[in-house]
Order: structure tokens, then sequence, then C-alpha cells
């Protein structure tokens, strides 16, 4: 019997409680002379783990992995490569499976629950090892943050790490340890409806919010109790599924996928990112959870990613679902030696793996290096040591002050102000004010999408928000619905929220309620109209054919806006919407996405002055659906002058362009200046503009750094992002901003050459407050 056996069944016989384990742990190795316990010893090294993963573990690591995977029986090993839901049938035999030491639970949030399956495993399973529990927290836990799309809006990394940091002391103080999340799918196409999770069109600014994530949801160290393992997703070209359509194939270029659908993930694993996961749908043919060149060449061969893999839903199995594997047996074969660590829900590794290995389809070997990288995260998790949340102290850590503070700032710092003609806003406090529309009271939409573990009950309106500022004159702010929207029955939250439900089912019904709509806009000073779309139309099942506002919505804006009164539009929304009606006649539009807990105080101090809008667009708006795929890093091709007359029936321009955002100040930008008139290629080039406020408030702009290489071994994009900064100046200030361009990021991936390369040449340089900018031009030389 090996020793680490031995101890471990000592221990699991004397039925000790953690505590007791701990206070004798130490004397218990001393006194039977042994190198490495992997249960016992673990809990005194695990709190030096780091928090990347990327540089492979120190000798005590190295050493107790070994060991208890040596100890492992080939259907043990399998086991950790299995991850089990419990929302399914499955759930009902969790108890078993924790026993059997299943690898991960997800969905599951309760910290009680959670704790009762963790004993189970740490001191029933034979070789205790603990569960790794996972769930979707994408953007907050229980106090919910503006949707990953608005906090790219932002433009400001800080904020974006510092948002889910707070949504990672939550999550871990329930026991989950691990988050699928960020996704870093770069969505060109809107009518895609995950492109709310994602951080938009352009692979720079992917990049940086993919490294923000990583390091707010990680933290300084994964063994931190505070610190969730992220989980970078999916592994790769989901965002250019055909149509927009949600899992449909993606047929991507090589000169694309290099260079603009891989850097954020790449980005995200030099970040230290402990986790990847694949998708769904076929990648140029090959299903990405079977695509070797995808992730065994590439991410964890020439990226050298040291984490662990995981497929998504089923992913395994639906490599028979496309033709790809003849059965699941031939399925699970596939993964593993493709280099999936860990299956998704589905069971093709538990019902078939063990006899793969026998027949020779799949090596021990492979099955080793998986079960080993998923033993590694869970010891820089730190979960050997500390195995246990403390239910007591959770609630604590739950919507609380300084929850709601970082929320309702992340809300403020995500709006992006679009249209402000006549400066209606900020309102000068109206004597009375009619918010009208169907998302104003709605406490289920303003959290948005994928906010599973949110209690809506805690989330603040923009009826609410707008309400708190007439707390005196309670008469002053009337609303309406005027009209609902809705997309069938599918929302977790409809039992809890039933006022939340369509309740206008006739036409008579449905007139009275625009008509007093109306009415109200009539009879108020000033009116906000709170439009968009209902949190079910975004997200994972949520691709449409139309950008248009949902049903009667914009009918209702066209007549409130016949009245004559003024008239704000506020956006909830997780896509760009194309609201030229809109663009066109009301005089101000805040686009607040879905802003989360703390939204409609956000809202509410936007419109009224408390706070200045400052986001910028992190994707681009369309005139229309059939413009999509829209983006502004477009190539230059015949008749170049004229790229806005490619459709002979409406123009191919956009409606907003990336970058793009106002505030209640205006900025002027002057004085661009290059620290050289050439730099060697890997450089660093100082490049600085005057920025002046010339408004009466202090505000933010964001300084956009853009590219453009005249000419190289291939075509390059008219114009490429490559540095921002936000900053903050007061009234009537002038700042130098200066941004250091370094031209390693000049170099792609050459279809010519086929391969990576920065090539030297003319580089013109743009600096300005959107993609659209061209007041600050200059050129450089760039040299070997």
């Amino acid at each position: 019997m090996m020793e680490g056996t031995l101890t471990l069944r000592i221990v699991n016989s004397m039925q000790m409680t953690v505590c007791r384990q701990r206070a004798i742990s130490a004397a218990l190795i001393a006194s039977m002379n042994l190198l490495a316990v992997p249960f016992v010893q673990a809990r005194a090294v695990a709190q030096s783990a780091p928090s990347s993963v990327k540089a492979g573990g120190d000798a005590r690591e190295t050493r107790f992995v070994n060991e208890l995977l040596g100890q492992m029986t080939l259907e043990e090993k399998i086991e950790q490569m299995s991850q089990v839901a419990l929302n399914t049938p499955d759930g009902a035999k969790a108890e078993a499976f924790a026993q059997a030491g299943v690898g991960s639970f997800l969905f599951i949030t309760d910290p009680v629950r959670i704790n009762k399956l963790q004993h189970i495993a740490v001191e029933k399973s034979r070789l205790h090892i603990p569960i790794l529990f996972g769930f979707d927290v994408i953007h907050g836990f229980r106090t919910v943050y503006p949707v990953p799309l608005a906090m790219a809006a932002s433009w400001d990394p800080k904020a974006v790490e510092k948002g889910q940091r707070m949504a990672a002391r939550e999550a871990s103080a329930a026991g989950v340890k691990w988050t699928f999340a960020p996704m870093v799918d770069i969505a060109r196409d809107a009518r895609w409806g995950r492109i709310m999770e994602g951080a938009g069109e352009d692979p720079y600014l992917g990049a940086r919010i993919a490294e923000a994530q990583v390091h707010g949801f990680q933290g300084s160290s994964l063994s931190n109790a505070d610190s969730i393992v992220a989980c970078v997703k999916h592994l790769a070209g989901y965002g250019a599924a055909v149509g927009g359509r949600d899992y449909d194939s993606s047929d991507i270029s090589e000169n694309d996928l290099q260079n603009i659908y891989l850097p954020p993930f790449h980005a995200a694993e030099k970040a230290g990112a402990g986790t990847f996961m694949t998708a769904y749908m076929d990648l140029n043919g090959v299903p990405a959870a079977g695509n070797k060149w995808l992730v065994r060449d590439t991410l964890k061969g020439q990226w050298g990613f040291k984490g662990f893999v995981v497929s998504d839903w089923d992913a395994v199995h639906s490599l028979v679902v496309h033709g790809f594997a003849k059965d699941d047996a031939d399925a699970a074969a596939r993964a593993a030696n493709t280099g999936i660590d860990m299956e998704m829900t589905s069971h093709d590794y538990t019902d078939h793996l063990a006899a793969e290995v026998k027949s020779g389809a799949v090596t021990v070997v492979t099955i080793d290096e998986a079960v080993r990288r998923i033993l590694s995260v869970k010891y820089r998790l730190g979960l050997f040591e500390h195995p246990y949340s403390d239910p007591a102290l959770a609630n604590a850590q739950f919507v609380n002050a300084e929850q709601r503070a970082a929320a309702r700032a992340a809300a403020i710092r995500s709006a992006v102000l679009l249209k402000n003609d006549g400066n209606v806003l900020p309102l000068q406090r109206p004597k009375s004010i009619a918010v009208i529309g169907p998302l104003a009271a709605s406490k289920v939409d303003i959290g948005g999408s994928w906010s599973l573990a949110s209690h809506p009950a805690d989330n603040v309106t923009v009826l609410e928000g707008i309400r708190r500022r007439y707390a005196g004159t309670p008469d002053a702010v009337k609303f309406s619905k005027g009209v609902e929207i809705e997309r069938g029955n599918w929302s977790i939250f409809d039992e809890q929220f039933p006022e939340d439900k369509p309740t206008l089912h006739t036409d008579a019904e449905k007139k009275a309620a625009f008509d007093e709509a109306i009415a109200l806009v009539k009879a108020s000073d000033v009116t906000v109209m709170v439009l968009g779309e209902a949190q079910n139309m975004n997200g994972e099942r949520a691709a449409r054919q139309s950008l248009d506002l949902p049903g009667q919505q914009e009918a209702l804006l066209e007549a409130a806006q016949a009245t004559g009164k003024p008239v704000v539009l506020v956006l909830l929304n997780g896509r760009p919407l194309a609201i030229n009606w809109a663009a066109g006649h009301v005089p101000a539009i805040l686009e607040a996405w879905y802003p989360g807990t703390e939204g409609g105080n956000a809202v509410a101090d936007l419109l009224f002055g408390d706070a200045v809008p400052g986001g910028k667009l992190p994707v681009t708006f369309p005139r229309s659906a059939g413009q999509e795929p829209l983006f502004y890093a477009r190539y230059l091709t015949q008749i170049p002058h004229e790229p806005d007359t490619r459709y002979w029936d409406g123009s191919s321009a956009p409606l907003y362009p990336f970058g793009y955002g106002l505030s209640y100040a205006k900025f002027t930008t002057t004085n661009l200046k290059l620290g050289a008139a050439s730099v060697a290629a890997g450089g660093p080039l100082q490049v600085s503009v005057d920025v002046k406020n010339d408004g009466a408030v202090a505000a933010d702009e964001v300084v956009q750094l853009y590219t453009h290489q005249r000419a190289g071994s291939a075509s390059r994009p008219v114009r490429e992002l490559k540095g921002f900064e936000r900053v903050t100046l007061k009234a009537g200030e002038t700042r130098t901003v200066t941004l250091t361009l370094d031209t390693k990021e000049l170099g792609f991936w050459s279809a010519a050459t086929r391969r990576f390369g920065i090539e030297p040449g003319t580089f013109d340089v743009w600096v300005g407050d959107s993609s659209a900018s061209s007041e600050n031009h200059g050129t450089f030389e760039l040299t070997k």
C-alpha cells in the first residue's frame, strides 16, 4: 500500500473535522516520515500557489499532483474529467457523483448545498479530492453589473477588472470557484444574441478587456479566498456564426482567424487564465471540440497553456451530431485526443473513455495529462487546503453597500450618450416627468441576460431611480408601459415576477394603454422613454433577424415625439439597434445597455447631471440589419473614396461608428506629435495630443489611437485601434495625453507569407474621439 493512501485512510477513518485535521496534519506527516501526503500536505503548501497557471507549478505542486495521480485508478481519473450539471435530472444523483469522485458540478449556487456535496467528496470519496463548483458568473453574481458589452463601452480596463473582482467576492463566498467567463469572442454581427456577452468588434479592445476580466476574477493569487478561476470562451470563432445564427458554423479565413478572432484568446492566456472552453460550432468544417489544431497545437502547444480545457455544454456528444464522430465512444476518444480535459454535462467520457483506453484509441498518457491539469488548477485554487465556504458569512457579501456602490459606478461609466441636440440633457428637475415604456419598471429586464444567480427584487429600475429624485413630490412622476414586448414565455424569473409578464391581451386593452401613455406625455413637462429589448431577447439562443425596436415601441416613440413635448430616449439592450428614426427625430438618446442592479439609480444620475456620460461604443451601430456584419476596420478596395455607396438602395455607412460617444462637455483634440519620424520594429513610439475640455463641467474623454499600414505583403484594414486612454478633465482644462504605441502591435499574420511578422513601411496614425476622427493625422516609418 502506498504511504499517501495509508495516511488518507487514517484521516478518513478517524472522522476528523477539517479544523482538527489542520491542527494535527504537521504532526501526522512528521510521525509517518512522509514526503508527500495528497490531502493533508496540500493544506500546508497551497497558500503559496501563484495566480497564473501559465508558468507551471512549483516542485511541491508537481510532487503533490503526481503522487495523487499515481494512486488513482483509470475510472477515478475519468471521473475527474467529468462535469455534471445539477439543473438536469443528474442533479438527483449528486451525492452519488460526489462520492464517486466527480471532477466538477455546475449550476448550483446555494452555499449550504455546495458545502454538503463538498463534504461528501472530501470525506467519503476514496481519494478525498475536492469538487470544483462552476457557474456562469458573467457580469456579477448576486449583485448584477452591466453586461460585458456595456463594460467594454467604458473603455476602462480598470473598471472592468474591478467589476469582475467584486463578482468573484460574491461567487467565492458561496463556494463557486470557477466562472465560465470571460467570453472573448469577437462579434461583428449584431444579429448574434451573444454579442452582449463579449467586448464587441475590435481585437485590440477585446484583448485589453479580456486581460482585465481575467485579472479581476483571479486576483493576485488563485489561492486567495475571494478568487475564482476564469474560463476563457469559446475557442474559437463562435462570434462569426453564419448569418448571426447561434450555433451555426463559422467559416473564417486564416487571415481573419489569426488577426481578429484569436488575439483576445491569446491575451487572456498570457494574462494567466486558468481554464479555457471550446465552442459549439464547426470552425472551417471541423467542430471546435474535435479541432486538434485549435486546442492541442495552438492553445497548448504554440501558446504554452498550462491550465485545463473544458468542452461547452454537451459538445463532446455533439461531435456525433456534427457527423464528425461515428458514435459516442468515437466522440469521447476524439475529444480526449484533441485535448478536451473535462467534458461538460454529457457522459461520453464516463461511459466510454475507459474502453477507448483499453482498446488503444486513447493512451493513458493522454488521460494522465488531462487529470494532471485539472488537479493542478484545484491545487492552485487552494481547494485541498480550504475546500469549504462559510454559509453564515456568505449573505454578508451579497448586494451589500460596497457592491451597490461599485455596480452604480460601473453602470455610469458604461453609458454612451448618442445624441443631445439643444442640450436637452442633463434635465433641470422638471416639475412633472412622464416615464414611459415596457422596460421602465421591469426589475428583470434591467439586469440583462446571464444574471442567473441574481434576485431581481434587488434591482433598481429606471422608474424607481427617477422617483427617488422626486421623493418629496411623488405625484410629479407618472408611469405607463404604453406597449408591451415579449419573446414568448422564456425567462427563469417568470414565476418570481408575474407583474413583468404581459397583461395587455385584447386590441382594446392595447389601445387604451397606448393612449394612456401619450396622454401622460402631453400632461408632463418632459418624457423619458425607456425602450429596447427584453432581457431574454439577448444571450444564448437569441439571434434576431431584425435590429429594429421590437413590437410597437417605435410607434409609441413617434407618437410621443409628435406631441411637441421634450422627449429623452433611454435604451436598454444588449446589442446595437437600428434606431434610424430616433436618431433623426428624438433630441436626446442615452445608451444605457442592461446596466444591472443599480441601473435605475445610475440612469437617474446621468439624466439629472449628477454624473456625466463618457462611454464610447465598442461596436458599430448599423442603420439596418441588412448591413450586418458591419465594422470599422474594413479593407480599402475599388472606389475607396466612396465607401458609403455600396448599396444602391441605401447608405452603407454606420448610424454611429465604433468608438463614438458624446458628453455634457465638449472636447477638442489638437497638436498631434510623434516621438520620432521613424522607429525600429518592436520598439515603442510616443504619440501625444492636447485635449481640452471646452465645457462647463468636469467630464471624461476617451483618447483613441488608430493606425494604417500603407503597403506590405498583404492588404491591411483602413484603420486599426492600437491604443486608448480614458482621461478626466476639469472644465476648461487642457492636458497633453501621451499614448505609447507598442509597434509589436503592428505585426500581423500575412496570407501571402503564411506567417506572423512586423513588416517595415509607412504608417498612418490618427488620434481622436472615434474611429471616424480624422483631424489629428501623422505618419511614421517603421524600420527593421
